[in-house]
């Protein structure tokens, strides 16, 4: 060995001639020759580095064990290693073209290696000098591997190996696969990159990578085909970010978001995401939504450590009877179960919870629930369907006093699925403007003229036909749709009522109107700009509101406000639909009201009923002693007319009189 050593430090003199960077390594990968040329480009010493492992080649192991070395040290010919990176001493980049050949120096094996320092002039080299850099830069910024056309491991760096807990030895020759979790949906994202890498485009996303121990982490993945991926030595390089602790943070607060923190259930977010998955995998199930009967009642009963521990005992029950079903708390009292299982089965709960009542402060509970049952897709196919059949049938349950789960008829699933529709293409309607006022003119019978019209809106849908006011309304009023038809109905009615001004008939539009847009506190505002926008008159707007808004508005007071102040602008208000609604009349002292409809219920046995006629004689002479109109709602024939008259009614309204007609027709009339 001494001899050995002796022979190298005699070639110093030889190879310190070569004009580029020369070294020699034993098989333990130990520096026996480094020549100036090296000293000068890796700023180490020869005698730092004579008989120490080789400073500059960055995690190989030098061992029997490491299969790039090995393969190397034994290898015939000079072997073109191209551009390759290098640290120096002082951790500079060093960029080197590479050339290996294998010295048999008695009997043992060496390996030498020479460097070549690009020349940016030369062109035939520059493009690949820069992809080179490139390659360094990325990978001084990135956990980067290297994959072969096989997709095994040709190399790691050390951000990698440090992420991965894998070391250099134990990962080159590995498969790109055994990187990922080996489950089922693992190997399925491991083979889907690999499929882009194979038709040469790049893969990009977020993917769960597994450890050496077993331990999974996030990255950023860039999958990037480098060469033709046709070609035997095309490879591949991957870039990865590392985003575990944006991960987990990611779980931590999707935990908080989605799960229900007093049970443990998931909540009505995560509920419906998962039901939304179960639907577009038309799997079969029944959505089975449960409720606590007079649960507040109970609540004011117990004190909170009770009421959290009586929701616990119920989750548990639930959970105990319904296993291995999707089970979700949507609020205080009311939960979800999804699963398979038939509805005798689901029917049985009560029993149950019967057999295993809850006990607070040693008595037992007198809790029941009310339950509604639909079935995907037999029923409805929509979560939101689902949810509102299920509740539908709840609401009825517990007003005959709950204790119950039950299906919806066959019909109620029929009329909820058309109102789905009708709330799909109102929403279109709207949008392009489909809906249209006719007006229902009504006759001053102290003047036998056309004073005033009612405003009514229609819609024609070319998919589900026409759709009466009575469904429509209901239905605008849930999905929060009516401000935007009130908008547009007074805003017709305004614009109509200065056309008639301009033909010189000054005419009165009533439009109909809901509590929930008078709830908006805008109100006042909305309705001055269309004043002022259409240049209407406000003495020419009418605004009708119900027994029920009637109601409600007294106990508001800046619905009052509002009232008043239009009133005061001008604008009058009538009382629709008089004797139908709540036996209250208080609200006729406190509400800016001009005049009241009586209900057409009334006005259609008038003229042959003489406790109808005893009644609606006393409605008329309540209005003239309030000062206010009355008016007739209904009325068909003469009969009814010539009675209405005869009791000093003020106007009538009704088919007698003319159907709902456009504003041309109305014209006419005049």
């Amino acid at each position: 060995m001494k001899e050995m050593e002796n022979l190298f430090q005699a070639s110093h003199t030889i190879i310190d001639e070569l004009t580029h960077p020369y070294l020699v390594l034993n098989s333990q990968g130990e520096v026996m020759l480094w020549n100036k040329q090296c000293e000068h480009l890796f700023e180490y010493s020869a005698e730092e580095t004579i008989g120490t492992i080789c400073p500059i080649v960055e995690h190989m192991d030098f061992t029997d064990d490491d299969p790039v070395f090995q393969r190397l040290l034994t290898g015939q010919g000079i072997v073109n290693h191209g551009l390759f990176s290098y640290n120096s001493k002082t951790k500079n980049r060093v960029l080197c073209k590479t050339y290996s050949h294998t010295l048999i120096i008695a009997g043992e094996n060496y390996l030498a290696l020479s460097f070549i320092i690009p020349d940016s002039s030369i062109t035939e080299t520059s493009f690949e000098e820069e992809l080179a850099y490139l390659r360094v830069g990325l990978e001084d910024s990135f956990m980067s591997l290297s994959i072969d056309n096989e997709g095994l491991i040709t190399s790691a760096n050390p951000s990698f190996l440090k992420h991965s807990k894998w070391t250099p030895k134990r990962i080159i020759g590995k498969t790109f696969w055994q990187m990922f979790p080996q489950t089922e949906s693992g190997i399925k994202q491991a083979d889907k990159i690999w499929q882009s890498l194979k038709n040469n485009r790049t893969w990009h996303g977020e993917v769960e990578k597994i450890a050496k121990d077993g331990k999974p982490y996030w990255v950023e993945l860039s999958a990037i085909p480098i060469g033709r991926a046709k070609q035997q030595d095309a490879n591949y390089i991957l870039l990865e970010t590392d985003i575990t602790e944006k991960r987990l943070l990611q779980q931590s607060l999707e935990k908080i978001a989605y799960i229900d923190q007093e049970t443990g259930l998931m909540n009505r977010f995560r509920l419906e995401k998962i039901v939304n998955e179960m639907i577009e995998k038309k799997h079969h199930f029944t959505f089975v939504f449960l409720s606590i009967d007079k649960f507040y009642s109970l609540k004011e009963i117990f004190d909170d450590d009770s009421e959290a521990l009586l929701v616990l005992e119920f989750t548990n029950r639930m959970k105990m009877y319904f296993q291995d079903s999707v089970m979700a708390r949507i609020s205080a009292n009311e939960f979800v179960v999804l699963t398979p299982l038939g509805e005798w089965f689901i029917q049985g709960f009560l029993t149950y919870l019967k057999q295993h009542p809850i006990y607070l402060n040693n008595t037992s509970t007198p809790m029941t629930i009310s339950g509604g049952i639909t079935k995907f897709p037999e029923d409805q196919n929509t979560f939101s369907n689902l949810f509102k059949a299920s509740n539908t049938v709840i609401q009825k349950i517990q007003s005959e006093g709950g204790d119950n789960i039950l299906s919806l008829s066959k019909d109620g699933h029929k009329e909820l699925s058309t109102r789905s529709v009708i709330e799909k293409r109102l929403l279109i309607a709207l949008n392009q403007k489909d809906l249209h006022v006719l007006y229902q003119p009504q006759l001053d019978l102290k003047t036998n003229k056309i004073k005033t019209v009612e405003a009514l809106v229609r819609w024609d849908d070319s998919e589900i036909g026409t759709v009466t006011p009575d469904i429509l309304i209901p239905i605008a009023e849930e999905t929060g749709l009516i401000n935007q038809i009130g908008n547009f109905m007074l805003e017709k009615a305004c614009l109509q009522a200065v056309e008639w001004q301009n033909l010189g008939h000054s005419i009165q539009v009533s439009v109909n109107t809901s509590i929930r847009e008078f709830r908006d506190k805008n109100m006042v505002d909305v309705i001055r700009k269309i004043l002022d926008k259409t240049g209407c008159p406000a003495h020419l707007l009418q605004i009708e509101i119900t027994e029920k808004f009637a109601l409600e508005a007294e106990a508001e007071g800046s619905i009052v406000k509002q009232m008043k102040q239009l009133q005061a602008d001008g604008v009058k208000f009538s009382l629709d639909d008089f004797g139908t609604g709540y036996a209250s009349f208080r609200y006729m002292q406190i509400l800016p009201l001009e005049e009241f409809k009586i209900d057409k219920s009334f006005i259609s046995s008038v003229a042959y009923q003489n406790k109808t006629q005893a009644l609606i004689r006393g409605m008329i002479q309540f209005g003239k002693s309030l000062e206010m109109r009355v008016i007739a709602e209904g009325v068909e024939t003469d009969e009814q007319e010539k009675v209405l008259r005869e009791y000093d009614c003020d106007a009538i309204q009704g088919y007698y009189i003319s159907r709902p007609i456009s504003a041309s027709e109305v014209t006419q009339l005049f």
